[in-house]
């Protein structure tokens, strides 16, 4: 058996067992709940339009219907408010508009009627600010919590081999370096997928907004970037974290073990999120392997990169991927048959040369 066939077993694998798994069943549940509540729910808690009252021939019943609104035509306006089949009525008062509502004034009536003044835009094509802060926090949020869990999980999936002697016939079966890419392999893809899940639930929610149009035109080239800068980045710390359940035996040592790990993750996250508006810093944050997935998909989307830097800083995340691999596997074969107590990092790259000599 080649290592292409033994990877492609071992992804196989471990894809049949994740997806028997019912934690990680509910967790993409729960993602694709949240995605569509936080998009959806915002909209529908600020209602729909009000229905407003008008008299028969009245001459702001055009200006209300261009607004959206619903209008009805009544002997008596005030009486509808009053009954409750109406939001709102508007009555004429001299030469102005009067608008009857029960409690509170109807903002959208009100926004219907007013005359706004002619606004010239100086730099039209600027990033709203609420965007221009939520967009980073998206990107490094996506990133952060998959690559974590996934990363998690593929750690404790080598630490239970091991505890349950299942490794030592996984390893007479396939190569040892097999078995560490059809993970990372089997981890990516399933992490990738959830997060093609979670954007088509948040692009589909985003359409019961009022600012759908403008944003995601804005956001899908950031978005497709993010796709293999998050597949290279994935591999990265997956590697990393496979390396790390072949260092210990009990699941009670993870923590411990794998803290360099979650430092190297939660660092390029702080720094991305409050860093976002210094232009100098998210450059270089850009071209770092472990910021980078979130860094660069924000330049793009504030229109900050130019078009080359995102193929120079894909290259670069792809030779930190390959060398992650690389240092992983000697890493995992050095340390996936010891049972005797947590190894080092040290003690397990010696282990691996010198059972290479």
């Amino acid at each position: 058996m080649n290592l292409l066939e033994a990877v492609r077993l071992v992804a196989a694998r471990e894809l049949k067992v994740k997806l028997r798994d019912k934690t990680f069943l509910f967790s993409t549940l729960f993602f694709l709940l949240f995605a569509a509540g936080s998009t959806i729910l915002p909209a529908l808690i600020a209602g729909g339009s009000s229905t407003v009252a008008v008299a028969q021939s009245s001459p702001y019943e055009g200006r209300l219907r261009d607004a959206g609104l619903k209008v009805r035509i009544a002997e008596d306006p005030e009486r509808l408010v009053r009954d409750g089949d109406a939001d709102a009525a508007v009555v004429d008062k001299g030469a102005q508009p009067e608008v009857l509502a029960m409690k509170s004034a109807p903002n959208d009536v009100v926004r219907a009627l007013s005359s706004a003044p002619e606004v010239r835009l100086l730099n039209p094509d600027a990033v709203n600010e609420v965007a221009a802060f939520l967009v980073p926090a998206m990107f490094a949020l996506v990133f952060f919590f998959t690559s974590l869990t996934f990363g998690i999980q593929i750690a404790q999936s080598v630490i239970e081999e091991k505890q349950t002697r299942m490794v030592e016939i996984l390893v007479a079966a396939v190569p040892v370096r097999a078995l560490l890419i059809g993970k990372v392999a089997a981890g990516g893809i399933l992490a990738l997928a959830q997060v093609a899940l979670i954007a088509l639930v948040s692009v589909a929610g985003a359409q019961f907004t009022d600012d759908a149009g403008s944003l995601l035109p804005l956001l899908a080239p950031a978005m497709s970037w993010f796709v293999p800068f998050f597949v290279l980045g994935f591999v990265v710390l997956a590697a990393l974290w496979a390396a790390v359940g072949a260092l210990v035996n009990r699941l009670e040592d993870l923590g411990n073990a794998g803290m360099p790990v979650q430092l190297a993750v939660m660092l390029p996250f702080f720094l991305v999120i409050f860093l976002n508006d210094n232009p100098v810093a998210m450059r270089v944050l850009s071209y770092v392997p472990l910021s980078a997935p979130t860094a660069m998909p924000v330049r793009l989307f504030n229109g900050d990169a130019a078009g080359w830097e995102p193929f120079v800083a894909l290259a670069l995340l792809a030779l930190a991927a390959t060398g992650a691999l690389l240092a992983g596997a000697r890493i995992y074969e050095g340390s996936l048959l010891r049972t005797n107590g947590r190894t080092s990092w040290a003690a397990a790259w010696r282990d691996r040369e010198l059972r290479s000599v």
